[in-house]
Order: structure tokens, then C-alpha cells, then sequence
């Protein structure tokens, strides 16, 4: 068994499409219509064929209260590895992108925490 996609709950899946693609350089892997929303998908640029973020719409007055809440408590939504955080760092705020929480070093992880614009704190991680 393996993971191959997981999501976030987005605000606004226009803007985080174009959040994840342009801010964080992720690649659009599907975007088709699902009912009243579209069924849209990012990959890494790294891992093409790897597992997919889902930009899910929070529509659902449970997804709203429960995106709000973990947010308003500085908990991630999710985390991405990344191979160099202080490279990432500087691209991404460079880039515009709102940082929480700088590069820190905490045991033998080091972290950073971002706004995604579109209601989620997501964090980078590097072992």
C-alpha cells in the first residue's frame, strides 16, 4: 500500500492553483470538472507520476469550520519535504510568499510554516 494523493482544503481553487504553481513551482497534474468544482491535482515537478496534492474545495460547512479552526491554532495542514529549506525559504519569499515560522532547527528537523493565501498554514520540513 503507498500513498498517492492526498489534499488540502482551499478557499478559492483558482487561487490555489495558481498559489501552487507559481509560488511553489508544483505542476498541474488534473483539472477536470466534479459537479460544481473541478477535480484539480498538483504534483512536484520532481516526481511528476508521485503523489498528488487535491486542492479541495472546503464548500462543506464542516471542511469551513474544521480549515478555520486548525489554522486560527497555527496547525499545519500539511507539510512538504524539502531538500534544502533554506534554499526554499529565500525562493519562496522572494516570490511573495508569507512565512510564519522562518527556517528552525528543532532536534534533528529543521522547519519552516507558510500561508497558502488560500486558508491553510502548510509546512516545509528537512531532516
Amino acid at each position: 500500500m503507498r500513498i498517492t494523493l492526498s489534499s488540502v482544503f482551499v478557499d478559492d481553487q483558482a487561487k490555489a492553483l495558481k498559489f501552487y504553481t507559481e509560488m511553489l513551482g508544483f505542476v498541474l497534474k488534473v483539472d477536470m470538472p466534479a459537479g460544481g468544482a473541478r477535480w484539480l491535482t498538483v504534483v512536484s515537478p520532481d516526481d511528476p507520476n508521485g503523489t498528488q496534492l487535491l486542492l479541495e474545495p472546503n464548500g462543506h460547512p464542516a471542511a469551513t469550520a474544521y480549515q478555520k479552526a486548525i489554522f486560527a491554532d497555527g496547525i499545519p495542514a500539511t507539510s512538504f519535504t524539502s531538500s534544502d529549506i533554506q534554499a526554499d525559504y529565500e525562493r519562496m519569499s522572494a516570490r511573495g510568499v508569507v512565512f510564519r515560522q522562518k527556517p528552525t532547527q528543532m532536534g534533528p528537523v529543521t522547519v519552516a510554516t507558510f500561508e497558502d493565501t488560500c486558508g491553510n498554514l502548510i509546512q516545509l520540513h528537512q531532516l
